[in-house]
């Protein structure tokens, strides 16, 4: 299956991933994008600003929850496809307030297969042979992995620690039981630690760019020597493209970086890259605002996957080395302090949607 033309309804593309995902298609595709997102607090109109001038790309506002609303998307759109990138992602929000991972992970995805497979029955039978339903999942449904074990592969145990990861263990088990017992098309992507411009404001590249040009104490849990595998999602966007033209219906296919790191690492390395854009003022290292904090409940030791499936069945590898990611990345959050700064000062009502 292959396809550079029709309609993709992409779930959260005002998100760090799916704002990326849809740059590159309105960039590097014919496809039509629609954009179904909730703005929750973590979403960024501004990502996907480049994109709003082209006739090719929607924004709805609205929630995967929504039954009716996904229905009738699907009835006026009459899209090829559907890349569902839609969830909340922070593990220790996960940990404070599992409730919205529960409804948004579990019950929409939930609402997003129902209301698919209906669509997809209404489809001739060419129409079904395109269609796909493509779910985007995380390393963390697989647990920890010890230091000296073997990265996760496909098949590997689901063994999730967080509400979090169980919240995407539990939409990737709905997604895999709607291809066996209805027979929609569908394939999974589980990918390792993201990282690049864009993303909120709370995950540990931007937390340390941001503590560490506000010059305040830059925050590592327990001993930071938790380890990563990191991707940048100009390469994750690329795989999960290549994945849904190419992948095989009904697998799941890992995507990674092939760069494990440990936490402390990646912020030491953070440190040394704005110690070159943007020397303190009155001197010294930023390295020196590193303080070590309580470590999450249930911190994970280890993340690791292995992609040669993908690799092997798709013409996708990474193109971005960590150390080239890394600094491109900084030297974005340097020159975009105006949308970081602004974006962690919106408020939020009571179910953390962005009041504009």
């Amino acid at each position: 299956m292959t396809t550079d033309q029709g309609t993709i309804l992409i779930t959260g593309g005002c998100g760090f991933i799916g704002s990326a995902l849809i740059r590159y298609l309105i960039r590097e595709t014919g496809v039509e994008v629609i954009n179904l997102d909730k703005l929750t607090y973590s979403a960024s109109p501004a990502a996907v600003a480049e994109c709003a001038p082209d006739s090719r790309y929607s924004l709805i506002k609205g929630c995967i929850t929504d039954a009716e609303l996904v229905a009738s998307i699907l009835r006026e759109f009459s899209p090829h496809g559907i890349i569902h990138l839609a969830a909340e992602s922070h593990v220790d929000r996960s940990i404070h307030a599992p409730s919205n991972f529960i409804d948004t992970n579990i019950v929409g995805s939930f609402v997003l297969l129902s209301e698919a497979r209906n669509y997809w029955l209404t489809l001739d039978d060419e129409g079904k042979r395109a269609f796909r339903f493509h779910h985007v999942s995380t390393d963390e449904v697989f647990g920890s992995l010890s230091e000296t074990s073997s990265a996760s592969v496909e098949t590997s145990a689901y063994q999730p620690r967080s509400p979090y990861s169980a919240s995407k263990a539990a939409s990737d088990h709905l997604v895999q039981a709607w291809h066996a017992t209805y027979g929609l098309p569908v394939v999974i992507t589980t990918s390792s630690n993201n990282y690049g411009p864009w993303q909120f404001p709370e995950k540990l590249v931007p937390v340390v760019i941001s503590a560490a040009l506000d010059g305040t104490a830059i925050p590592v849990y327990g001993d930071g020597h938790n380890m990563r595998d990191w991707l940048h999602v100009e390469d994750h966007v690329r795989a999960i493209w290549s994945v849904f033209n190419q992948g095989k219906t009904g697998s799941r296919y890992n995507v990674s970086g092939d760069t494990e790191v440990q936490n402390l690492d990646v912020v030491n390395s953070i440190c040394r890259i704005l110690d070159d854009l943007r020397p303190r003022t009155g001197g010294g290292n930023y390295s020196e605002q590193i303080a070590f904090v309580t470590d999450r409940p249930g911190h994970d030791w280890r993340y690791a996957l292995d992609c040669t499936k993908i690799k092997s069945e798709t013409d996708w590898a990474p193109q971005l080395t960590f150390e080239e990611g890394l600094k491109t990345t900084v030297q974005w959050y340097v020159e975009n302090e105006s949308w970081w700064r602004a974006i962690t000062g919106n408020r939020f009502d009571h179910d953390g949607e962005l009041q504009q």
